[in-house]
C-alpha cells in the first residue's frame, strides 16, 4: 500500500541537515572529550591542532578546524598564485603610503554592514 504523505517544511529542513558522519563522545569528569578518529580525519586535525566550536540558536554545535578560514578552492588557487609571484618578485609593488596608513588607522575597528559611509566612495 502506498500512502500519499505531503512533505512539510520542517521535515525537509531536517533532511537537509542530516550528518555525513555521526559519532558519540563521552565527557570526562574534567569536561573533556576526545574527538572520534573519523571526525579528526574528516577535519584534517592531529595532535596539537586547534578546533573551534560554534553553538547555534537551534542548539546545533559546529566543530571546525581553527585554521579553516580559506577552504574555497578559488581562493586557495589565488593565494598560491600570489605566493608564487611574491617568491619570484613578479607583479609585486610597494603599497602606497596613504593606503597603508588608512589600513592601520582602521585595523581592529568594528563595523556594521548597515553602517553609513562618510565621504566619497570610488568604485
Amino acid at each position: 500500500m502506498v500512502r500519499n504523505i505531503p512533505y512539510h517544511v520542517k521535515d525537509m529542513q531536517r533532511a537537509s541537515i542530516m550528518p555525513i558522519i555521526h559519532e558519540v563522545a563521552t565527557m570526562t569528569a574534567k569536561g573533556q572529550i576526545t574527538l572520534p578518529r573519523t571526525i579528526r580525519q574528516a577535519l584534517g586535525v592531529d595532535v596539537g591542532a586547534k578546533v573551534t566550536f560554534e553553538l547555534h540558536e537551534n542548539g546545533q554545535v559546529v566543530v571546525s578546524r581553527a585554521d579553516a578560514g580559506h577552504e574555497d578552492p578559488a581562493i586557495a588557487a589565488f593565494l598560491d598564485l600570489l605566493a608564487g609571484d611574491i617568491r619570484a618578485g613578479r607583479h609585486v609593488r610597494a603599497m602606497p603610503d596613504d593606503l597603508a596608513r588608512s589600513m592601520l588607522d582602521h585595523a581592529g575597528r568594528e563595523s556594521q554592514a548597515g553602517e553609513d559611509i562618510d565621504g566619497d566612495v570610488d568604485l
